[in-house]
């Protein structure tokens, strides 16, 4: 099985683990210590919350642009509009900020979430009859 592992450097590697709880992902101890939280999205989605000074460690190089000034983001997919609104809502609830109004496709749902350290999430429902009505 292949798995992707998504390494995200962290001002609070505490703090971070809690949103990112918030969010619906766990936490697996095998790769988690007091510098960095295994979090799992799924059995083959991980992301790892590292501290800032652990990632520089790791990639030798200075940490740049945790601080909003981002150059990726990535996109959850969810199985319902209601655990789409759930995420989000608890991710707002844990301190993290929609930097976009909610977006209806038709065919798909999305919202956005931000966390503490300007990582971006789109959060996406993708409704497969509409979509696949509208490939016909």
């Amino acid at each position: 099985m292949k798995q992707l592992f998504i390494n995200l450097p962290v001002s609070d590697v505490e703090k971070s683990m809690e949103f990112y709880l918030s969010l619906g992902f766990e936490i697996n101890p095998l790769f988690t210590d007091e510098h960095q939280k295994c979090m799992v999205w799924s059995d083959t989605v991980y992301v790892m919350l590292i501290s800032k000074e652990k990632f520089s460690d790791f990639s030798n190089e200075k940490v740049k642009g945790i601080d909003g000034d981002y150059k990726v983001y990535f996109t959850l997919n969810v199985d319902s509009e209601n655990e789409l609104n759930k995420l989000i809502d608890n991710g707002l609830k844990s301190g993290g900020s929609e930097p976009i109004e909610p977006k209806d496709y038709g065919f798909m749902k999305l919202r956005k979430i931000k966390d503490f350290d300007g990582h971006i999430w789109d959060v996406i429902y993708l409704d497969s009859e509409k979509f696949l009505k509208l490939k016909s």
